[in-house]
């Protein structure tokens, strides 16, 4: 017999993922927009094409499923978790595989495990397409092990426990973001303002010869040192970017924030670099701490 999943939301995440595998027709599919009269109708034709068993209120698809997976938009995770608490079988694993950050996810597993079930924290690393049942899952839980197992059933193939404590993993996920997300963002700031300037083509060329593959380790040791030897001209430097930025009318969010970041980092004004990532990050961080202890 197949195993019966309680899945909350069917959009892109958990329609992607109920296709992809044979168990669409154990899921037991809820989403709020069967609950509006204007969508309910479109919600129920979606489920019948899909070939999963609609649930016409949350409670139905919870109701005798052990394997819950939670894919809403950001902002209702904790809602749907505490919701889901009210009506939660005990035992059951609430695998929460929502992009939210860790406090979001703590407060979360307080309300499903307090109903005696239990919570798992699921990170979905990649875009749900195309990698589907092949995206990475990481997970993090007391009982991470066990959703581990019950998710592998399902067909997902890339799954790691990455710890006990419940946040471990979306932490790893929203810190990455900030490189990730982050890069996209002054990618659009950079090639916006190089279009509107007409120069986009030299810029790229540029750097293309700047480029040097090396791992993030590396790039992020070299990146710390520049900042804490030139962190303070290379803040005034940005800040004539800003000018320019401003003066295309492109915007320059991103690189306000680099200013900032330079010039505080720059401001510890080291004698003496440390070698190594560990250790810059550590003198840093201390500065840091001592600047916010003085600041009280």
């Amino acid at each position: 017999m197949e195993q019966e999943v309680g899945l909350i939301g069917f959009g892109e995440a958990g329609s992607t993922f109920a296709l992809a595998g044979d168990w669409a027709a154990a899921a037991h599919v809820y989403d709020i927009k069967t609950e509006s009269a204007a969508t309910r109708e479109a919600m129920l034709a979606v489920y019948a094409q899909a070939g999963v068993l609609p649930a016409h209120f949350i409670e139905d698809a919870l109701d005798g499923v052990n394997l819950i997976l939670s894919l809403v938009t950001a902002d209702q995770a904790l809602v749907v978790a505490e919701a889901a608490a009210a009506l939660i079988a005990p035992g059951a694993i609430f695998c929460d595989l929502n992009s939210v950050a860790p406090q979001t996810k703590q407060a979360a597993a307080q309300a499903i495990e307090a109903a005696g079930a239990h919570y798992v924290d699921v990170a979905v690393m990649a875009p749900v397409d195309p990698a589907r049942l092949n995206v990475p899952l990481l997970l993090s839980g007391d009982k991470a092990p066990m959703a581990e197992a019950g998710l592998q059933a399902l067909g997902f193939a890339r799954t790691r426990v990455v710890g006990a404590d419940v946040g471990r993993a979306s932490s790893i996920k929203m810190i990455r973001s900030v490189m990730v997300k982050g890069i996209e963002a002054l990618t659009a700031e950079c090639v916006l303002a190089a279009d509107a300037a007409d120069v986009l083509d030299e810029v790229l060329a540029s750097l293309d010869a700047s480029e040097k593959a090396r791992p993030w380790d590396a790039r992020a040791d070299y990146n710390l040192d520049r900042m804490l030897v030139h962190g303070l001209r290379r803040a005034a430097e940005m800040e004539e970017v800003v000018k320019t930025l401003d003066g295309l009318g492109t915007g320059a969010a991103m690189t306000r924030g680099t200013v900032e970041r330079q010039r505080a980092i720059g401001a510890l004004r080291a004698s003496t670099v440390p070698e190594g990532l560990g250790a810059k990050i550590g003198m840093i961080s201390a500065s840091a701490s001592v600047a916010r202890e003085a600041a009280e």
